[in-house]
């Protein structure tokens, strides 16, 4: 059985693999380069997108919108020195914790 979450390693190896790449040489790069500002603002924008698509409840373009959406959180990540493992030690930390709880303990 393929682990599905693979892609998402992948996706974040190729991210990190962008930083030191020349702007013009791909999205990432060029996203990467315009700071960590742009990369939140545009994070901001697909999840916008991925919403509306979700209250439409048309499931293949939120899929699309979804994907840019995990695509962009990546992204944004890197921009900050955030790895993929960081949050999944977070979601570990919070495992088994109820929502109410770990909320009133921030």
């Amino acid at each position: 059985m393929t682990d599905p979450l693979a892609p998402l390693g992948r996706l974040e190896a190729t991210i990190a693999a962008r930083k030191a790449a020349p702007p013009e040489s791909s999205w990432t790069a060029k996203l990467l380069a315009r700071g960590p500002e742009k990369c939140a603002e545009k994070f901001g924008e697909e999840a916008i997108e991925a919403i509306i698509e979700a209250v439409k409840g048309d499931r293949v373009k939120l899929t699309s919108e979804a994907a840019d959406v995990i695509y962009h959180l990546l992204v944004m990540l890197a921009s900050r020195d955030v790895s993929l493992e960081d949050v999944v030690a977070e979601l570990e930390r919070r495992e088994g914790v109820s929502g109410i709880v770990e909320k009133a303990a921030r």
